[in-house]
């Protein structure tokens, strides 16, 4: 339960930084935002686990940089 109220915690911090960092107005949810930044870290966390059997949890700032991938992937598909 504890894991689930931090990953909540930290991909509302997490998203509302990729949010401020993207260029240009992002509108959103809280939800969303919740979970762009849930998606950011896990996004940043395959990429630096690079491929082995071992998925490591990514630091803040390449969980922010997945994040603001996932807006900029959002705004070319047309999502949201």
């Amino acid at each position: 339960m504890i894991n689930i109220i931090s990953a909540i915690i930290s991909g509302l911090v997490i998203g509302v930084l990729a949010r401020f960092f993207y260029p240009g107005t992002v509108n959103m949810s809280w939800i969303a935002t919740i979970l762009l930044g849930i998606g950011g870290s896990v996004l940043a966390g395959l990429v630096t686990s690079r491929g082995s059997g071992d998925f490591n949890r990514a630091g803040c700032l390449a969980s922010i940089v997945g994040a603001v991938v996932l807006i900029f992937l959002g705004r070319i598909l047309h999502i949201g």
